[in-house]
């Protein structure tokens, strides 16, 4: 049921919230004064039917600050710099910060979004490379910077520029990424001492030429690592590899650098900040900054009147109601950051947002923009310009903006979607409010179990503490290309084996093998022509980028993830950029290049596709009763063999159309777990039921394992089988989406208790009668949702829960997956 509009003073939380206000000094009288986040809310509630889609608001009271003395060693010209920018004296957690890194300790900060957590890094930062400048001889202290986007060190670049600029030339940062131009890298080489990159330009840039770096190398003393809770999965455990290859390149040129972390707020964030970086480190958890009012509502799209698959009632879409949503707050000048899941519904939130706005004033929709990846280097600079300056008063913006970047003013934050993680949504919510004003935050629910879960179980979100960092980087997909690229950089020897871990001896005989790696005498050598960086794509996205030309001109529009290619820019596939729309007329894959045309068809695309299963290999297994929950190793076919048209706004279905690309398979992990017949007779499920309850228990699960770990629910697949060849029984699968695994699945297996019983609850508590996408319907299913029996379902995970032992205590695994041949 959705309650009515509550009222504002809900109970305060009692539990450590995620937001924090910056401390920093903002020029008065800059625009006027926004209205109270409470008096926005009761805007967007105004008029029909819109206030009974607010299912609960979360009142989160204002926090005052604890301040303490910056330690002795920070180098008093630094503490006149940050008192310059209006800074007075460190919050707590960042004078521990500073104390830490002083003293050579590796730590990490786990604080809330504006906490000021880059200050807690710049001010020791700062102090080593101003000692360094004024040493005697050589070239002093170098500094490395190291984030998850190519915006945030920009933006980060900008800060530091700004806040060393009484230094003077003793602190000389430079950005070194793929949009460095090449004549700018060779004073980058050779002068700047704070080098602000990415993992992937640490990867194939910096490390395979470390020679030319060399002197840099030598003097480094710390590497910050913003953002470090973004680092999970397939990324992650690349990232953690990539980060031992650095230690070991700057051993042999004598320097052991510390370790400066910075984490959204985070379960553990020591123990993954450890495992990110193979070195002790020390966590910092406990937010001193202060933080304004925030006002958090959940809202829930009204059903529509049109019907969908299978005739299920269809509720308007997140992207059409974020898009009114962003309409609304322009109009009435609160500065709106909207976030959404995909490229296309940041395009899509734009276009409708600007053409509502037109409607209205001609001038605000001008106003209006879309930010994310895949856009050429000078139009996401552009934007930064504009939405740093206020220019632009709204945005509709993947996560290519939710990390860190600085963007005072901002009002209101609205997320057109659950983002996966709790963290996620702290650090989306937490772009607002960072002047220190009020805040307002508004997620709105997608047509999915896990976002219908959420709003309906508020306790969910604001009860719980944020997830723990899964990654994984004894992975053998992930491990065995940083080997050779390890060996290309220098010789491997049996001395490297503990940095890279436990798996490493068991690999180097098949890297011999294969004739990637070569023994000679007490090493390894990488002796293939080819760059040994190449073996491996850091983000998994599966090969180089799919490029999109406009067909005609031959204009580069952006690009694509080769992984997502075949769902994203397929033959017929609606494509938007920057606001307009093209059509997909081909897509080369052997080029990698999709041909696209500007139109404006009345619908978007979503591909349809077919999955199935193997068993390689059980690790693990555990009976529930006659049933059994198992995880192990399973290669996945998959194959995109249609898409689907959807009408804009309304998701109606209006045709399918077939395709031809070739399957992909992948080797992977999974949990999957089975029932036997007579369990099946007591559920009261006959062969008529099985393939539905079935499918939809697979469905359903999927769509709520993202709140159990820290994955997005197209980071997973599944399969569900009413007799599957290699269990002989009714099996439902879930694996990792990567090569390898991504560590998913196996917190899948260890919490699968939880996990299940949840997805019971998200299944029996839905309206529906007979299914909808808030319950057991899935937008990427490939047999386009049939069949499927909610009844049916309910019954068999009542069944199967029925004799679950108690929760396995959570562990990581200690042996790797075995490698495939």
């Amino acid at each position: 049921m959705h309650d009515a509009l509550r009222p504002l003073s809900v109970a305060p939380v009692t539990h450590s919230i995620p937001m924090a206000t910056n401390h920093r000094a903002t020029s008065a009288g800059a625009r006027p004064s926004p209205p109270s986040p409470r008096t926005v809310l009761e805007s967007l509630a105004a008029g029909a039917d819109r206030a009974v889609r607010i299912t609960h608001v979360e009142h989160l009271p204002p926090r005052n600050g604890r301040h303490a003395d910056w330690p002795g060693q920070i180098r008093p010209e630094v503490v006149d710099a940050i008192r310059a920018a209006g800074i007075g004296r460190p919050w707590e957690h960042q004078a521990r910060a500073a104390e830490h890194a002083l003293r050579g300790e590796s730590v990490v900060v786990a604080t809330g979004t504006a906490s000021g957590k880059s200050l807690a890094y710049l001010a020791p930062v700062l102090s080593v490379l101003l000692e360094g400048a004024q040493a005697p001889n050589g070239r002093g202290a170098t500094t490395l910077y190291l984030a998850p986007t190519k915006a945030l060190a920009a933006d980060q670049w900008r800060a530091v520029s700004e806040l060393a600029a009484p230094l003077g030339s003793a602190v000389r940062p430079a950005v070194y990424d793929g949009d460095t131009p090449v004549e700018e890298r060779e004073w980058v080489r050779q002068y700047a001492n704070h080098v602000l990159t990415n993992p992937d330009m640490l990867h194939r840039g910096i490390l395979p030429a470390h020679p030319r770096w060399s002197s840099f190398l030598r003097a480094l003393r710390y590497v910050v690592v913003d953002e470090c809770h973004t680092y999970r999965g397939v990324f992650g455990s690349h990232v953690a590899q990539v980060l031992r290859r650095l230690r070991r390149v700057c051993a042999r040129y004598g320097s052991e650098p510390v370790f400066l972390l910075a984490s959204a707020t985070a379960a553990e964030p020591g123990e993954a900040a450890t495992r990110l970086t193979g070195l002790p480190v020390t966590e910092i958890t406990r937010d001193s900054s202060p933080r304004g009012e925030v006002v958090f509502a959940l809202w829930e799209p009204p059903l529509t009147e049109m019907h969908g698959e299978r005739g299920a009632p269809v509720r308007r879409t997140a992207t059409a109601e974020a898009a009114d949503l962003l309409t609304d707050l322009a109009v009435q000048g609160v500065r709106t950051v909207a976030f959404v899941r995909s490229r296309r519904g940041a395009e899509l939130i734009s276009v409708i947002a600007r053409e509502r706005l037109s409607e209205v004033d001609r001038s605000l929709a001008g106003r209006i923009a879309a930010y994310r990846g895949g856009y050429l280097p000078e139009e996401r600079r552009a934007l930064e310009r504009s939405l740093h300056s206020g220019e632009l008063l709204g945005l509709a913006a993947t996560t290519a903006l939710e990390l860190g970047i600085d963007v005072s003013g901002l009002d209101a934050v609205i997320l057109a979607g659950y983002p996966g993680t709790r963290a996620s949504l702290w650090q989306q919510a937490g772009r607002a409010g960072r002047a220190g004003q009020g805040a307002l935050a508004v997620l709105v629910a997608r047509d999915d179990p896990l976002d219908t879960y959420l709003v309906h179980h508020p306790d969910a979100i604001f009860r719980r503490p944020v997830e723990s960092t899964v990654l994984d980087p004894d992975n053998p997909y992930v491990l065995t290309p940083h080997l050779c690229a390890a060996a290309a950089e220098a010789p491997l020897t049996e001395a490297d084996f503990e940095l890279f871990g436990p798996a490493v001896p068991g690999l180097m005989p098949l890297l011999e093998r294969r004739g990637l790696l070569r023994r000679r005498g007490t090493g390894w050598y990488w002796t293939r022509r080819e760059r040994a960086t190449d073996l491996t794509d850091i983000r998994g996205q599966g090969g180089r980028p799919v490029q999109v030309v406009e067909d005609g001109t031959g204009r580069l529009l952006g690009t694509v993830d080769a992984a997502a290619a075949h769902t994203t820019v397929h033959d017929g596939a609606v494509h938007l950029h920057q606001g307009r729309t093209y059509v997909v007329r081909h897509l080369d894959l052997e080029d990698s290049v999709a041909l696209v045309e500007e139109t404006s068809p009345p619908w978007t695309t979503m591909a349809r596709d077919t999955t199935s299963v193997s068993v390689l290999e059980t690790d693990t297994e555990i009976h529930w009763g006659g049933a059994r929950l198992c995880f192990g190793s399973v290669e996945v076919t998959n194959q995109v063999v249609s898409y689907l048209r959807r009408r804009l706004v309304t998701g109606e279905v209006l045709g399918e159309s077939k395709l031809d690309l070739p399957p992909r398979t992948l080797r992977t992990r999974a949990v999957w777990w089975t029932v036997t017949e007579d369990q099946l007779d007591t559920a009261r499920i006959g062969p008529e039921v099985l393939p539905g309850a079935l499918h939809a228990a697979e469905h359903a699960s999927i769509g709520m394992l993202p709140l159990f770990a820290t994955c997005d629910r197209w980071d997973i697949g599944g399969v569900s089988v009413p007799l599957h060849p290699d269990t002989l029984l009714p099996t439902v699968f879930v694996y990792d989406g990567h090569p390898g695994g991504a560590g998913f699945a196996e917190r899948a297996f260890h919490t699968a208790r939880d996990w299940l019983t949840a997805t019971r609850r998200a299944i029996a508590a839905c309206e529906c009668d007979s299914g909808c996408p808030s319950c057991i319907q899935s937008p990427k299913c490939g047999n386009g949702n049939d069949p499927l029996h909610k009844r049916g379902a309910v019954r068999l995970l009542t069944e199967l829960l029925r004799q679950a032992p108690p929760e396995p205590s959570p562990r990581r695994s200690t042996d790797p997956p075995a490698p495939a041949p």
